[in-house]
């Protein structure tokens, strides 16, 4: 993953802080907040946050990090 904003690669740091949150996110808030919009207001970057993967994709495709 990369910071592009700043055009570099997260650090080891950021990457496990990145997936502590991501997963915390997953086991509470996953029914509150399923769309977000985030990223710069001239680059946005549409996330969709789903318990089930999106229609036609195998669920084998999705890595667990």
């Amino acid at each position: 993953m990369r910071n592009d904003l700043h055009d570099e690669p997260l650090s080891s740091e950021e990457m496990e802080l990145f997936l502590q949150y991501l997963h915390r996110f997953a086991q509470h808030d996953v029914d509150l907040y399923a769309l977000m919009e985030v990223g710069q207001p001239e680059h946005p970057c549409f996330v969709t946050v789903s318990r089930t993967p999106v229609p036609g994709v195998d669920p084998a495709v999705y890595r667990r990090p």
